[in-house]
């Protein structure tokens, strides 16, 4: 099982076109862009990082990983445990970038269309699988956030613990990027049905958020806008 020792916050790489950005909403298009992803790995680990969180937009959106030549310059130039999503589609996939020194893979897409991938990539490495479930509109979304699948994220959390998941990392694309706080109904629920971690993600604009997020039940919180724009310091939210 994923295990995070203690509540984590951990700083988003979303990489698009060979370069750190973050979307409103998961909106192409809406990005900001912050320079090189390695630079960026490079920077929060050496600010207190204990994880990573890659995402691969131009995978999530093409369903081809546009960006591993990054990920890997990433693993070989940091010393902390890496997730990793977008574009990962098959257990091949998945079980050679966790041989390359990826710790934890996510997927959301695959997991939807197959669930069965989550128990096959867990039988071979167990609790390496981190099942993404993006909510818009209340609804589980797929393919860069653009397709609605009509899913229940509580209802899928639980079907995907049964599969072997690891853990669940939730994100609220309605809120994702805007910088105007978190919505903590649906991380209490998750974190309520299930009993592997759940990480949450999308809104965090204050350090009031990373707390609401914890007391909600969140084993660890991704932030992404807040750190880029210096809303607080990585510390100040390790902190909190």
């Amino acid at each position: 099982m994923t295990q995070f020792p203690a509540f984590e916050v951990i700083p988003a790489v979303d990489m698009q076109d060979g370069e750190v950005v973050q979307l409103v909403q998961g909106e192409r298009g809406t990005e900001k862009r912050y320079g090189d992803p390695v630079e960026a790995a490079r920077r929060w680990v050496d600010a207190g990082a204990r994880t990573l969180h890659l995402v691969d937009l131009d995978g999530a959106f093409e369903g081809e990983r546009a960006n591993a030549p990054a990920v890997e310059t990433i693993v070989d130039a940091v010393d902390v445990p890496i997730q990793l999503g977008g574009g990962i589609r098959t257990v091949e996939d998945a079980l050679s970038l966790l041989d390359r020194g990826v710790d934890r893979v996510i997927l959301g897409t695959a997991a939807v269309e197959n669930p069965e991938i989550v128990r096959e990539i867990g039988d071979e490495r167990p609790g390496s699988v981190v099942v993404s479930l993006d909510a818009k509109g209340g609804e589980v979304v797929v393919s860069g956030w653009t397709e609605g699948t009509g899913l229940d994220p509580v209802e899928a959390a639980v079907r995907y613990e049964t599969l072997g998941a690891g853990a669940i990392l939730f994100t609220d694309v309605d809120m994702e990027g805007r910088l105007e706080g978190v919505r903590t109904d649906q991380i209490e629920r998750l974190a309520e049905a299930v009993d592997i971690p759940v990480v949450a993600s999308g809104g965090v604009a204050r350090l009031a958020d990373v707390r609401a997020c914890r007391e909600a039940g969140a084993a660890a919180v991704v932030v992404g806008t807040a750190l880029y724009e210096g809303a607080f310091t990585l510390a100040e939210a390790m902190e909190t």
